[in-house]
């Protein structure tokens, strides 16, 4: 597997692996979270020109998208709880995968872990195939963080020493 930039071109397959995701996330109990049109397209474009969302290709197949950018979260500067640390971090948001090549999630966030020492992700509470993930590869739970719709999201962080 590697990891490279989203190109336009990946637009259709990326809608395809978001799609995937959301009846991924209804099934195991967690169908509010993305809804039924979340990540909307223009948030998909917007990240694709931003430079900031990145795709896991298998044999030549889109296998999972996420965004990745090593920047200050708004939501994340109040937390019910607390972060690990205060310095700089990376953010990984809307990360999904096709489900046709198992651990392809993980292989991502191991991937972003190696583009910065700390990162920082949060999932909503009924997201447990992601939390499990999270737990899995080592993430500290930090504490509740909320969107700016006001929703919670349960956030976590790892440190690379």
């Amino acid at each position: 597997m590697i990891i490279r930039k989203t190109t336009i071109q990946d637009f259709e397959d990326v809608c395809r692996i978001y799609a995937d995701a959301r009846d991924f996330m209804r099934e195991s109990g967690n169908p509010t979270q993305w809804g039924d049109t979340d990540p909307v397209h223009d948030l998909i474009l917007s990240d694709i020109h931003a430079g900031k969302s990145y795709v896991c290709v298998c044999d030549d197949e889109i296998v999972a998208v996420f965004y990745f950018c090593v920047e200050r979260e708004p939501t994340y500067d109040k937390i019910d709880g607390g972060w690990l640390d205060s310095g700089s971090y990376g953010v990984v948001h809307r990360i999904a995968s096709s489900r046709r090549v198992k651990g392809a999630g993980a292989f991502c966030l191991v991937w972003c872990l190696g583009q910065c020492r700390d990162l920082r992700i949060d999932t909503h509470r009924a997201n447990a195939p992601m939390r499990g993930l999270l737990n899995k590869l080592g993430f500290t739970y930090c504490g509740i963080i909320w969107l700016d719709d006001g929703s919670e999201r349960l956030a976590f962080q790892k440190i690379n020493e």
